[in-house]
């Protein structure tokens, strides 16, 4: 599968300028370790059962006094409990909800990430070159409710979505694709790691991997497959989805990135003028081609 995909160089040469500036970024068996254990099976969508393949937690340790003292993530971790956990159940925001918001949209353009993202962004015309402006579209993309279920209510939102997580139905699980949700819902025993899913049914990932393909189940539900970037910061997983947001109009992106010594697809799908879901495919890792 590698082979038949072609890098897009000009947005890979700009993660991995985000990649290098992202000092927030935690070390894997320093700041955090993960157990990866058994290769989950195969599991049907809407199922409510898989076997566990791993018996431990993912995370056997996270260091939270990084996640409690550095600003971005203390205020990522506020904002998880904003969110009705069911779509078709219309979002009730308060004025402290939005002012969450806002604190976290500050934080995260404080650090030389979102810089670096504003000034590329800036650059191809995608985003106001105005910082306040700027602020605007990201809340936009991310936080601006829309109708995610034919309920008619408005119920989801891009951050609820990829960052915290949804249940369709009460049958299926969409989105969940941060480490540090994973991690806090892990330690809640609300999620119960499965085992992780091979690149390409081929090779096996290691501990110290910055993305996981993983399979999990969340208060019942199971997700047969979901993908993740572990580790990361939370400015670095805005930005990188900002930018693929913003460099195509097409319903679904797919871009094949070369990012620090990862091969990824990078799937970004719309909700109009906000994100509906993205998350990364690990394809390949350079250290063990």
């Amino acid at each position: 599968m590698a082979t038949s995909l072609s890098v897009n160089q000009e947005l890979s040469d700009v993660l991995n300028q985000l990649w290098k500036v992202d000092v927030n970024r935690l070390k894997p068996g320093v700041d955090y370790k993960i157990s990866l254990q058994g290769k989950a099976g195969f599991v049907a969508q809407g199922s409510k059962q898989a076997r566990d393949m791993a018996r431990m937690p993912l995370f056997s340790y996270v260091d939270e006094d990084k996640l409690r003292s550095i600003e971005t993530y203390a205020s990522f971790i506020s904002l998880l409990d904003n969110y009705e956990m069911s779509t078709g159940v219309a979002e009730t925001i308060t004025p402290e909800e939005l002012q969450e918001n806002q604190h976290f949209l500050d934080a995260i353009l404080k650090t030389a990430v979102m810089k670096t993202t504003h000034r590329y962004l800036a650059s191809k015309k995608l985003s106001p070159s105005d910082p306040l402006q700027f602020k605007k579209q990201l809340f936009d993309i991310w936080f601006r409710m829309y109708q995610r279920d034919r309920t008619g209510a408005e119920d989801s939102c891009g951050f609820e979505h990829v960052f915290v997580g949804e249940t369709r139905a009460g049958k299926d699980i969409i989105g969940l694709h941060n480490w540090v949700q994973f991690y806090l819902q892990e330690k809640a025993n609300n999620v119960d790691y499965k085992g992780y899913k091979a690149r390409d049914n081929k090779d096996t990932p290691d501990a110290d991997d910055h993305v996981l393909n993983l399979q999990f189940s969340w208060k019942g539900l199971v997700k047969p497959l979901g993908s993740s970037f572990i580790g990361v910061s939370p400015e670095f997983e805005v930005a990188l989805f900002t930018i693929v947001f913003l460099m195509s109009t097409e319903k679904t992106t797919k871009a094949v990135v070369k990012v620090d010594e990862y091969l990824l697809e990078i799937v970004v799908c719309r909700h109009g003028r906000a994100i509906g879901t993205s998350y990364p495919k690990m394809i390949s890792s350079n250290n063990r081609q």
